[in-house]
């Protein structure tokens, strides 16, 4: 695998110089972390799940306005005014958008319409066949490893990723426990053209996180997170005290009801962006275990990248 003046399906889809997507994260993927690492020639992502209308309005200009390189948003389908958002993002042409936790035939063709290029995050090879023949231009194979919601399947990266390539001729970005170039270099040696990174960059500077959620990431050690809520919508949370309430009304059999209702409203925020450690739902990944440090986006991608490059360079038998 040749890393010098590199280019494939996923560069040219995009238009950008490395093959690393910054994942559309709820409470930390502002424009600040999106554009710092577009500027580092990744494909930084807003996430407007957790933003009202006129607020990702104004996310996106302040993007435009701090880079010239592409950059996309993270539309969760489930979002109650998406059609809203959808609006606001073909009015102020953004140019690449990521779709998850819906169908995606629902937006894809509006969006293709205003030459949008549209990515939809999948679980399964099966949803990834749907996501092509809605007309994607690209799918996010997403491990049961990746932090915030995942597919019920609970198939992990390295099996996904295959599974996935097999079944589709667009391109594929692995998402999920990936972290390192050792980590990206294996996934695009199972077939990804790209990767897609999301709990490296909860732990940025540029990262709208409350500096409390990147510090419980920081100290969190291997099995310290777990895939939680399948009754009501699969999460991965980080070990709190949310977290042991959950699992404790799991364990005596709370009904979906019972578990919405301990849910509530704003946990996520709360924990991820308030910086309540332990009422808060802290949504992270496996690999947290594997982060140690905050540092400036660009230093992260290119980190991965040059990591990735030296590792193919110096593997051998």
């Amino acid at each position: 695998m040749l890393m010098n003046n590199f280019s494939n399906s996923i560069t040219l889809l995009f238009n950008i110089q490395k093959p690393i997507i910054q994942a559309g994260m709820i409470w930390a993927s502002g424009w600040r972390l999106a554009s710092a690492v577009s500027n580092a020639g990744g494909l930084g992502l807003i996430g407007s799940g957790s933003m009202y209308p006129e607020i990702l309005r104004k996310h996106i200009q302040k993007c435009r306005a701090a880079t010239d390189k592409p950059f996309g948003v993270n539309v969760p389908l489930l979002y109650p005014d998406i059609d809203k958002h959808i609006e606001i993002i073909i009015d102020e042409k953004v140019p690449v958008v990521f779709t998850s936790a819906g169908n995606p035939k629902t937006w894809t063709t509006k969006l293709k319409e205003h030459n949008i290029k549209v990515v939809h995050v999948v679980s399964s090879s099966k949803f990834a066949l749907k996501a092509q023949q809605a007309g994607c231009d690209a799918v996010v194979a997403e491990g049961f490893e990746a932090g915030g919601h995942n597919g019920r399947e609970e198939t992990t990266t390295f099996v996904l990723i295959p599974l996935v390539k097999e079944a589709v001729s667009i391109p594929v970005i692995a998402a999920g426990g990936i972290a390192t170039g050792k980590q990206m270099l294996a996934a695009m040696i199972l077939g990804a053209d790209g990767v897609q990174v999301g709990s490296r960059f909860v732990c940025s500077e540029e990262a709208s996180s409350h500096n409390q959620f990147k510090q419980a990431v920081i100290n969190a050690n291997e099995g310290d997170t777990m895939l939680s809520m399948k009754k009501v919508v699969p999460v991965r949370l980080l070990h709190n005290k949310f977290y042991r309430d959950i699992l404790a009304a799991e364990i005596r059999g709370a009904s979906q009801e019972e578990l919405q209702q301990l849910l509530g409203k704003g946990r996520a925020k709360k924990g991820m962006f308030e910086g309540d450690v332990e009422e808060g739902e802290l949504e992270i990944g496996q690999v947290s275990a594997m982060i140690r440090n905050i540092k400036p986006a660009a230093d992260i991608v290119n980190e991965i990248w040059d990591e990735c490059r030296n590792a193919a360079k110096d593997f051998s038998f």
